[in-house]
């Protein structure tokens, strides 16, 4: 079983940048994919970026392409995610995922296992 770990949260002002860090208890991180959601007060649960066991693939939600960066370090069993150009709509509690399915994956119930979260708050 894949245990995650996220780290990296914080306050930050509107156009200020962030980094989030996912470490992977699991030897075979390489061999999953990997994405990053988050869950606003009230909200439901959505995608936000996902990226291929290899990391050759990656995939954005509209509202944050542009804006955010997925990249995985295999090595390291670290998934990562950029955040840059912050506004007070990025505000959640964001998760880490994994998924033996592929990358292309929008839908949470296709990804099986959960980090703890970490909370991201975006002042105006």
């Amino acid at each position: 079983q894949v245990q995650l770990v996220e780290s990296g949260g914080g306050l930050v002002q509107a156009g200020g940048s962030l980094r989030l860090s996912c470490a992977a208890s699991e030897r075979t991180f390489w061999s999953y994919a990997m994405a990053w959601f988050r869950q606003a007060p009230g909200k439901e649960r959505e995608f936000v970026a996902s990226i291929s066991s290899s990391g050759s693939g990656t995939n954005y939600a509209d509202s944050v392409k542009g804006r955010f960066t997925i990249s995985r370090d295999n090595a390291e069993n670290t998934l990562y995610l950029q955040m840059n150009s912050l506004k007070p709509g990025d505000t959640a509690v964001y998760y880490c995922t994994a998924s033996r399915n592929s990358y292309l994956n929008y839908n949470a119930q296709q990804y099986s296992y959960w980090g703890q979260g970490t909370q991201v708050t975006v002042s105006s």
